[in-house]
């Protein structure tokens, strides 16, 4: 092989082309999404179905058993997990990774259907199914809380504000609203003054199901005139607060209304009494925020944060704003490590070169391949969609100690000719050309070590996957390197 004949001729190239993969490689290290693991699609699917008052153990048998029947039937099913709670039941489907999501998609919706007939007759609507969302992690949680309100009356004044505002940080994918924070109506009956009374709790829940039933009223029109017909209840004037419920006539007794707030205690509140949301021992509104698929983490966070103080001068002056849990902290953190333990690495082996070697100028050979070789790596790494996360840079830290190695053969051969009285030079193409195969079988024998990785399966097959193309892509930098810019190096810089 003789590719380093041109490169050693004409060094201003090869000073050019190894300076451009090393800009490239740097320019690729400041635009790589940041992610604690390598992004990977993984073909999981959830199945949710509602059925408001069932127990556990109905929405087990009743629900949950009959999708489980229906769903186990589809290929590729790797493992099938259900939730049951009151009134919800949630099946969740992982796939073979070789499966499409949106393939199997249709499949699930297939069985669904399919399932309808084994369902109770009381299930309002069809199970739903969405498509798992591989950045579901929350980034970022806030908390809003309050001296003055309630988690409800916090809702009520910034959900819109917060919402929007979030949602439009670049690399935001998701906000969502947790802490029993929906505002809600609540209605606690006195069984026993419905008792004295003579009603039942199908009364009063009737009585609110027709007073807030949202129907149309119709028009009249005629003359030249169109009048629209509204009803007078709960619905019409608001009802979206206690006060709007307590007059609500629920029965007649002796030609006189009973009224809710003889027979219950109407209280605003919020839907979830079981859920609470507690920043520093305060009642507080979580606002959980996710991230894009292949966005930069450290990015979004970094650019949420801008938008607090802004977002604080929006909100009313009682609700403050906090920053309850920010997940980049690990990531930075373990990013960090890494990142050190990298430079700790290459200096290791520079040293360990220079130390055999005895010669600052021969040292300088394979240390350039080496942060060159490195370098080039982000470069391949954006080409091929990866990001930088614990296990791409840990293939980088492995990879210091092979792309020293063709580098070093090199510099042997090239030295042992110089040392022999053969011009500088001549050395430098004499030796890459005896080593040219050797160097070649090295780093083909090295990513062949690598290749089980690619065809692993499974979750830790994938995860893996990115590490050792990482790894197999700095050696064959390195070979490039080896041929190219280091019998330039070792003509110009060795004494003879």
């Amino acid at each position: 092989m003789n590719l380093s004949s041109p490169f050693v001729k004409r060094p201003i190239a090869t000073v050019l082309l190894t300076c451009g993969l090393a800009l490239a490689g740097i320019g690729a290290f400041f635009v790589l999404p940041v992610a604690p693991l390598p992004q990977v699609d993984f073909p999981v699917i959830s199945v949710n179905a509602n059925l408001p008052g069932a127990s556990p153990s109905t929405m087990a048998t009743s629900v949950s058993t009959p999708l489980e029947r229906h769903l186990g039937v589809i290929a590729g099913v790797n493992e099938m997990t259900s939730q049951s709670n009151t009134g919800s039941s949630s099946v969740t489907l992982q796939f073979d990774l070789n499966r499409n999501v949106d393939s199997v998609a249709r499949e699930v919706q297939a069985a669904i259907n399919a399932s309808r007939v084994d369902l109770p007759a009381t299930l309002r609507s069809n199970p739903t199914y969405r498509k798992a969302n591989t950045s579901g992690i929350p980034v970022m949680i806030l908390a809003l809380t309050s001296d003055t309100r309630t988690p409800g009356q916090i809702f009520d004044a910034v959900s819109n504000t917060v919402l929007q505002r979030l949602s439009q940080v670049t690399g935001v994918g998701d906000v969502e609203l947790g802490g029993s924070s929906l505002p809600a109506v609540r209605v606690e009956l006195n069984p026993y003054s419905l008792n004295r009374y003579g009603l039942s709790a199908e009364d009063v829940r009737a009585a609110i199901q027709a007073t807030n039933a949202n129907r149309p009223r119709g028009a009249l029109q005629g003359n030249g005139r169109r009048l629209q017909i509204y009803s007078v209840s709960a619905n019409a004037s608001g009802g979206r607060s206690a006060a709007d419920y307590r007059n609500l006539v629920v029965g007649w007794r002796n030609a006189s209304a009973i009224r809710l707030q003889d027979v219950a205690q109407v209280i605003d509140g919020v839907e979830d009494n079981n859920n609470l949301g507690l920043f520093n021992g305060k009642p507080a509104i979580i606002v959980i925020l996710r991230s894009q698929a292949g966005a930069n983490v450290i990015e979004t966070v970094n650019s949420v944060r801008a938008q607090l103080p802004l977002l604080q001068a929006q909100l009313p002056s009682d609700v403050k704003i906090d920053v309850a849990s920010d997940s980049t902290n690990s990531i930075r953190s373990s990013l960090h490590e890494i990142e050190i333990t990298l430079i700790i690495s290459i200096l290791l082996v520079v040293l360990v070169v220079s130390a055999f070697l005895r010669s600052v100028r021969a040292t300088v050979v394979p240390a350039v391949a080496t942060i060159v070789s490195l370098l080039g790596t982000f470069g391949a790494m954006y080409l091929l969609g990866f990001s930088l996360n614990n296990l791409s840079l840990m293939a980088l830290t492995v990879a210091t100690g092979f792309v020293v190695d063709d580098a070093i053969v090199v510099l042997e051969n090239t030295t042992r000719h110089i040392e022999a009285g053969m011009d500088r030079f001549e050395a430098a193409l004499l030796g890459a050309r005896e080593v040219g195969f050797t160097v070649l079988s090295i780093s083909l024998s090295l990513i062949a070590v690598f290749i089980p990785l690619l065809f692993m399966g499974g979750q830790f097959g994938a995860l893996f996957k990115e590490f050792a193309v990482t790894l197999s892509a700095a050696v064959m930098i390195s070979l490039v390197i080896s041929l190219t810019t280091t019998p330039m190096l070792c003509a110009w810089l060795l004494k003879p």
